[in-house]
């Protein structure tokens, strides 16, 4: 077991203390509501409500957040200001994007989120942080993640980190498709 995996890290950001932990079931109604008004503050105004309700409902039901916080196959880190969910982050396990690399044994990042009113305040780099440990302590051989493509400053965020474009793909939201990069990061 990695040493931040059973334990709660605490940083100093500039308007006060982040406390980072691994979620619990406990946690998925918090998890279920910041993702839905992570996405919708981002990108709801992109969709028709018909197409967004469906993706969020799929996406970010309490059902399927509770399958993959016993299932095993997904690592969510969380980072909370005081008592409220203000960040988290999503590693899944498995080739989601096997054929557009050479990767044998990558992970994905499938959500970095945090709430609207928190970006820019170190959360999203504490979490990145935690995802690059993980994935190195899992022994994987990079990393992968899907960033929509006028998303310029998520494309940013990521290239500080060394991810790389590989793929141009598809993103559904209901039945609206986006055009999406594929990063990676090998490690």
């Amino acid at each position: 077991m990695n040493m931040l995996q059973g334990m709660a890290e605490r940083k100093q950001t500039a308007s006060s203390e982040i406390i980072f932990r691994n979620a619990t079931l406990e946690d998925r109604d918090a998890l279920v509501a910041l993702g839905r008004a992570s996405f919708d503050a981002a990108f709801g105004h992109l969709y028709t409500q018909e197409n967004l309700a469906r993706f969020l409902h799929s996406a970010h039901s309490p059902e399927k957040v509770a399958a993959q916080l016993v299932g095993g196959h997904v690592a969510y880190r969380l980072a909370f200001r005081g008592r409220r969910l203000a960040g988290y982050c999503k590693l899944v396990e498995g080739a989601q994007f096997g054929d557009h690399s050479h990767a044998k044994r990558p992970i994905a990042l499938s959500q970095l989120y945090t709430d609207p009113a928190s970006t820019g305040q170190g959360i999203g780099a504490g979490l990145m942080d935690w995802a690059l440990a993980e994935a190195k302590h899992r022994r994987k051989d990079a990393i992968q993640l899907s960033v929509w493509s006028e998303n310029v400053g998520a494309q940013r965020f990521y290239a500080r980190y060394g991810f790389a474009k590989i793929a141009d793909i598809d993103f559904w939201v209901g039945e609206h498709r986006d055009d999406e990069f594929l990063y990676e990061l090998k490690l």
